[in-house]
């Protein structure tokens, strides 16, 4: 929603800031150069970007457009969700949720957290790892330097999709300055056209290297960060609860692994420690 209003904000600003100089509106109106500039940048897109990479493009500026993002009700969710299983395995022991873990979807525990069993990359961290402590003697710090490990190599390929698409919103001047100059070509075919005829056609040139200059910076450009900063969201959720089963294959009790959770949440989606008691004391309840 943000990026429409966004992109409308832009597009008001620069449209409207031509229209109150007196500008003429149909001279921007060059579909044609659109079609270069737009059809050359999704070629050079394609031709970079493996299919894997454009998969992931689509998903995400689909999510961007939607808005979705990890909130606190989410941070929440896991949270209480890592109390659940320590809270079992302190009572029970390992053994009692290898069920849970072979099977997330059949499982009472992750069924009842839907938004969670969604996340495909978060359940396998949680389920892989404890599979792991169950089938191994790993011991603390060599589990957190393999959960470190992996988890920058899944922020590595889902950045790819935004350094992708940053490096299409680079080449749009250039791609602006070809249809320009394609249109000075055509202008040159004209040069013995009034002068009138031939300035219309230099106008409409340059409203390539206008377009390019524009889609770059004011759209494509900013739409690239928006997919970084979710990738960057998407790793912070992940780490979260890393430290939350780290602390808890260390030693801590169930009450203090969430508590080391709940300190790892970016600021702007922790719940107070308050609110993280209350929730849970209700749940027992």
């Amino acid at each position: 929603m943000f990026i429409i209003i966004g992109a409308i904000v832009v597009l008001v600003s620069v449209i409207g800031g031509y229209l109150l100089e007196h500008g003429n509106l149909s001279m921007l109106l060059q579909p044609v150069e659109l079609l270069i500039i737009g059809g050359a940048a999704l070629g050079a897109l394609i031709i970079a970007s493996p299919l894997r990479v454009m998969k992931r493009i689509i998903s995400g500026v689909l999510r961007a457009l939607t808005g979705k993002s990890v909130t606190k009700a989410d941070y929440m969710d896991a949270l209480i969700m890592l109390n659940e299983i320590f809270s079992k395995i302190r009572k029970e022991g390992l053994v009692s949720i290898e069920s849970d873990v072979d099977s997330p979807g059949e499982s009472k525990i992750f069924s009842s957290h839907p938004k969670f069993l969604k996340n495909h990359h978060a359940v396998a961290l949680v389920t892989d790892t404890l599979r792991t402590v169950m089938t191994t003697s790993i011991s603390s710090y060599e589990l957190e330097g393999m959960l470190d490990n992996e988890l920058d190599t899944q922020h590595e390929e889902a950045m790819a999709p935004a350094k992708s698409l940053n490096n299409t919103a680079e080449g749009l001047p250039g791609l602006g300055i070809v249809a320009a100059v394609m249109g000075v070509i055509l202008t040159m075919a004209k040069i013995k056209e009034p002068p009138e005829v031939l300035g219309a056609s230099i106008g409409a040139a340059l409203v390539g290297t206008f377009l390019g200059v524009l889609l770059c910076y004011g759209f494509v450009g900013p739409l690239s960060q928006n997919l970084d900063v979710m990738a960057n969201d998407d790793k912070e959720y992940l780490v979260v609860l890393k430290v939350g089963l780290v602390a808890f294959i260390g030693g801590a009790a169930p009450q203090i692994a969430v508590e080391f959770a709940r300190r790892a949440i970016p600021g702007h989606c922790k719940p107070t420690f308050l609110e993280v008691e209350e929730t849970l004391r209700a749940l027992k309840k």
